[in-house]
């Protein structure tokens, strides 16, 4: 006889969870405000391109620490 599922169950009996809101304390006042200090992967290859440092065919893994302009 094949098994059958049960539902799931959650800590402490609680059988109907609910969404858990964010403190205060962890929310971001004003949205995304300010510059970010960390380029992402594509965004460094780019800057690399146009500063001429990006060689045809290199690996884009292990890309050197690359600095934004301004």
């Amino acid at each position: 006889m094949p098994k059958r599922w049960s539902t799931p169950s959650f800590p402490l009996g609680i059988t109907n969870p609910v969404l858990m809101s964010k403190h205060n304390s962890l929310k971001r006042k004003g949205g995304a405000t300010g510059k970010r200090s960390v380029m992402k992967r594509f965004e460094r290859v780019k800057l690399m391109k146009e500063r001429g440092d990006w060689k045809e065919g290199q690996s884009a893994i292990g890309l050197p620490k690359t600095k934004a302009e301004g």
